[in-house]
């Protein structure tokens, strides 16, 4: 198994840079054709009182700023495919709808995978419709941290497991990676009782799985010791050098409002590493 068809959701010219450069290094590690999109939407249009009629002007001066912001990221795509020797395709859509569109949602679910830069909530412009879009796609998906600007090699993965199904669709659909890495860490936070078969540590079927696939794979069982399984899990990252987390995406769309067991947006607004989403 590889990703063969990998899409790069370039939705600001501020990230574009970034993500193109992600995912040309994606493209190059499996041999996939990446292909570069774009969703071009306009802003709320302003209204002329008492009539509400829409203002011709506000209109078009919204909708050069839409198209240029498209011309500048399909010009960093460019730029950093140029003489690479990889498989690559541009796409851009405009609509009302944004990334819930249903040409650009055809385009996703025909992927592999899905690469995009972590949401900043933050920023008040930040794009809720893109993030509705990732979760509906159907997709795994790729964040890449906001402070990471550079591709690195995956060499150390971290699985949150739970035993869910989102943990184990995600774990299914990380298995290029896995399989690449040098090692993989089965993560099994405030492991219950197992009382038929006590001698089983939880989490050692999905290793044993993974093993039969060339994963070098190890069960971790932690106590989070009054703790969040979120506090757990991001002590892991920091003090092991993870290069990638593997996680089931739960609840509403929004990123940070995404559950897994008890941890909660902190995994997602404070993410140091590569983390990869399957819902």
């Amino acid at each position: 198994m590889a990703y063969k068809t990998i899409l790069a959701v370039l939705d600001t010219a501020s990230n574009a840079r970034q993500i193109s450069g992600f995912g040309l290094s994606l493209a190059t590690q499996f041999s996939a054709h990446l292909i570069g999109c774009h969703a071009e939407t306009l802003d709320a249009v302003p209204l002329i009182a008492p009539m509400e009629i829409p203002d011709p002007a506000a209109i078009q001066v919204l909708q050069e700023v839409a198209q240029k912001e498209t011309a500048d990221v399909h010009q960093a795509f460019q730029r950093h495919m140029e003489g690479k020797g990889v498989s690559t395709e541009w796409r851009s859509f405009v609509s009302a709808a944004g990334y819930s569109s249903n040409p650009f949602m055809e385009s996703a679910r025909a992927a592999d995978l899905i690469i995009a830069s972590q949401s900043d909530p933050s920023h008040a412009d930040h794009r809720a419709d893109l993030e509705t879009f990732l979760f509906e796609s159907g997709r795994p998906l790729l964040l890449v941290p906001r402070t990471m600007t550079e591709p690195r090699t995956v060499r150390r993965v971290l699985i949150a497991w739970n035993g869910s199904r989102e943990a184990a669709r995600a774990t299914f659909d990380a298995l290029p990676f896995l399989q690449a890495a040098e090692s993989v860490d089965v993560l099994v936070v405030d492991p219950p009782e197992r009382l038929s078969h006590p001698d089983m540590l939880p989490g050692s079927n999905i290793a044993a799985t993974l093993q039969r696939h060339g994963v070098n794979a190890t069960v971790i069982n932690q106590e989070s010791a009054g703790g969040s399984a979120a506090t757990t899990i991001e002590g892991r990252l920091s003090g092991t050098g993870i290069d990638l987390l593997v996680m089931g995406g739960y609840g509403h769309s929004r990123w940070w409002e995404m559950i897994f067991g008890g941890v909660t947006r902190n995994i997602l607004d404070s993410m140091t590493a590569l983390t990869l989403l399957s819902r």
